[in-house]
């Protein structure tokens, strides 16, 4: 009689703590997702999914238990080692565009870390706004193609695991509708997606799980067929 094995999750996190300074943040994160999933980061502001994100890049003070990537344990590696590896791209709200330099000279810097980089002929036929402003520079970009252009540089770099801090914030509706359509195309490619995002009619149609963190722990995880039924128990989670 044969055995199936479930195949290993391409991300497992494990009783995940994180501090910055003497402020404990987060207390026994545990999530997974396999390869090609979408799950999301749910919850109020400040209860920790933007530093669950940064602890997996190991950008936070100090990082306990266990992050595998790949069957890889990741927890002792300092973020200067994880983001050179190329298997982790980290777009945070804030971005991080070279403002001083034109939409085409920030695609073309560095770091192109792995042979399934996308070349520019990809990203702008993924992104046709950004083909149109290829020659503008950073400081005239709406605040939309900034974020198109966070998200294209680390397409760049040929991550395939792709950590997205809300991408969404603030932006036009015919924005965030293209980036939905992008997000969708990526998952479809076989892209892993972590997605932190208050906008829960965005996240929900593309998301194959959702995670509700409060005070640094996750306190529900609901399945995407699951979520009709627990919607109630949703808004409660996000309402202010």
């Amino acid at each position: 009689m044969s055995v199936t094995t479930a195949p290993m999750p391409l991300l497992k996190i494990t009783d995940l703590n994180a501090w910055y300074g003497e402020s404990h943040v987060l207390h026994g994160i545990d999530l997974e997702l396999g390869e090609g999933q979408l799950i999301t980061l749910l919850g109020r502001n400040g209860s920790g999914r933007t530093t669950t994100l940064r602890a997996i890049m190991g950008m936070v003070d100090r990082r306990t238990g266990s992050i595998s990537i790949r069957g890889e344990e990741f927890i002792s590696k300092p973020a200067h080692r994880i983001a050179p590896l190329g298997r982790i791209g980290y777009c945070p709200e804030e971005r991080g565009i070279f403002a001083s330099l034109n939409v085409e000279e920030n695609l073309l810097l560095p770091p192109t870390v792995g042979k399934d980089g996308m070349s520019l002929d990809e990203i702008y036929e993924m992104f046709p706004n950004l083909k149109e402003v290829r020659k503008r520079m950073g400081t005239l970009l709406s605040g939309g193609e900034q974020q198109m252009l966070a998200i294209a540089r680390i397409l760049r770099t040929g991550a395939r695991l792709l950590l997205l801090d809300e991408i969404t914030e603030g932006l036009a509706p015919v924005i965030v509708k293209a980036l939905g359509d992008a997000l969708s195309r990526l998952k479809k490619s076989g892209y892993t997606i972590i997605l932190v995002e208050q906008n829960f009619r965005f996240a929900a149609p593309r998301a194959d799980r959702h995670y509700v963190i409060e005070h640094g722990k996750v306190v529900d995880r609901i399945e995407a067929d699951e979520v009709d039924a627990k919607m109630d128990r949703l808004n409660h989670y996000l309402s202010v």
